[in-house]
C-alpha cells in the first residue's frame, strides 16, 4: 500500500512541512530508512538523523524543537509514536483482515450460537454452553471449554487454551499458547509427606481490552476468582497464579511471575523477570525495575528496584557502594 504525505497528514490532523506528494509504502527506523519509508521521531536524541535520513516522510512529536533542514517531508503531530500506531493499525487490518465462518474440520457443541460475523478456524474445539460475542475470531487449534464466555471482537490466536467457566471480555487479544484457567498450584501433604491435589474449582475473569502474550498463563483458584482488570497489557511468558487480582491498565512484561493471592494495583508496570511473592498487596502507580523481587507489600506509589525491592534512588546509591565492597574489604583487612 502506498500513501502520500498529504493523505497521512489529513488522517492524523498534523502540520506538514515539505513535499505533500511524497509517497511511502514501508516503515523503518530513521537511521536506516530508504526512499519510500515512513519513520517517526518522539525523542530529541534522534533529530541528529534528520538532515541525512533517506526517509520520505517523518512523523515528529510537536513539542520537539527542530528548525533544521531535511530531505524528508515532516509531519508534526501531538505524539509521533501514537500516530505511528494509529497508521499501523490501519495497515494491520489490511494485512490480516477479520475472517468469517466456520472452517472444517472443527467442533462446535450443539446449541452454541456462532454469530454470523464470527470466525472459527480448523481443528478448533468449542465446548458446551459457550457464549460467543459478535466478531469473535477463534483461530485454528484453539480449545474453548464448557461454559466459557468470550466478548465481542475478541481474538484467540492459534493454540490458545481456555478452560471451563472462564470469562473473557470484549476487544481482547490472546496470543498463541496462552492458557487461561489451568489449575492453580494447590497441594497439601499428609502425615507421611505425600502431596495430594486440592481441586481448583474457582474462576478466571479477563475483563475488556486486554492483551495477553504468547505462552502466558493465568491460573484458576481453589475457590473465588483470579481477575485481570480492564486495559491490562501482559507480555509473553508471564505467570499469574491463583486468586491474583491485577488492577486496570497495569503492564506485566516478559517472564514476570506473580504468586497466589496477591493484589497488584492499577497503572503499575512490572518490567522483565520481576518476581512477586504471594499474599501481598502492591499500591497503584508503582514501577518495578527488571528482576526486582517484591517480597512484601508495597504501600506507596513510586519506582522500585532490587531484591527485595526498595526505592529506586536508594537502590542506585547502594549499588555504588556494592561495587566498592572488594576495595573496602581490602582496606579493612590491611588495617588489622
Amino acid at each position: 500500500m502506498t500513501f502520500t504525505a498529504q493523505q497521512i497528514c489529513l488522517l492524523l490532523g498534523g502540520q506538514i512541512s515539505g513535499n505533500p506528494q511524497a509517497e511511502v509504502s514501508n516503515v523503518a527506523g530513521l537511521e536506516n530508512a530508504k526512499k519510500g519509508d515512513l519513520c517517526f521521531v518522539c525523542d530529541e536524541k534522534y533529530i541528529s538523523y534528520l538532515p541525512t535520513t533517506q526517509a520520505s516522510v517523518v512523523l515528529m512529536t510537536q513539542s520537539i524543537p527542530y528548525e533544521g533542514t531535511s530531505n524528508a517531508t515532516i509531519i508534526r503531530v501531538e505524539n509521533a509514536r501514537a500516530a505511528m500506531g494509529q497508521l499501523l493499525a490501519l495497515v494491520a487490518k489490511t494485512m490480516n483482515p477479520a475472517r468469517q465462518g466456520i472452517e472444517n474440520p472443527s467442533f462446535v457443541s450443539e446449541g452454541v450460537n456462532v454469530p454470523e460475523d464470527a470466525y472459527i478456524g480448523a481443528f478448533a474445539y468449542i465446548g458446551k454452553n459457550v457464549k460467543l460475542g459478535k466478531g469473535v475470531q477463534i483461530y485454528p487449534h484453539t480449545y474453548v471449554g464448557d461454559n466459557v464466555v468470550i466478548g465481542d471482537n475478541t481474538i484467540l490466536y492459534s493454540g490458545c487454551k481456555i478452560y471451563y467457566n472462564s470469562i473473557i471480555g470484549k476487544d481482547c487479544i490472546l496470543h498463541s499458547g496462552a492458557v487461561i484457567g489451568a489449575d492453580g498450584f494447590g497441594f497439601e501433604p499428609d502425615a507421611q509427606g505425600v502431596y495430594h491435589k486440592i481441586p481448583q474449582i474457582g474462576q478466571v475473569i479477563i475483563e475488556d481490552d486486554i492483551e495477553i502474550g504468547a505462552n502466558t498463563t493465568v491460573d484458576r483458584p481453589m475457590m473465588g476468582k483470579t481477575v485481570i482488570k480492564r486495559n491490562c497489557k501482559i507480555d509473553n511468558l508471564v505467570q499469574v497464579a491463583h486468586n491474583v487480582q491485577v488492577g486496570e491498565s497495569t503492564v506485566l512484561c516478559a517472564q514476570v511471575g506473580i504468586a497466589g493471592s496477591t493484589t497488584i494495583g492499577s497503572h503499575c508496570t512490572l518490567t522483565g523477570q520481576v518476581g512477586v511473592a504471594g499474599h501481598i498487596e502492591v499500591a497503584d502507580n508503582c514501577v518495578f525495575g527488571a528482576q526486582s523481587g517484591i517480597a512484601s507489600s508495597i504501600k506507596k506509589p513510586g519506582i522500585y528496584m532490587g531484591s527485595p525491592a526498595i526505592d529506586a534512588a536508594t537502590w542506585r546509591r547502594a549499588q555504588v557502594v556494592f561495587r566498592k565492597l572488594p576495595e573496602i574489604y581490602k582496606q579493612l583487612n590491611s588495617k588489622q
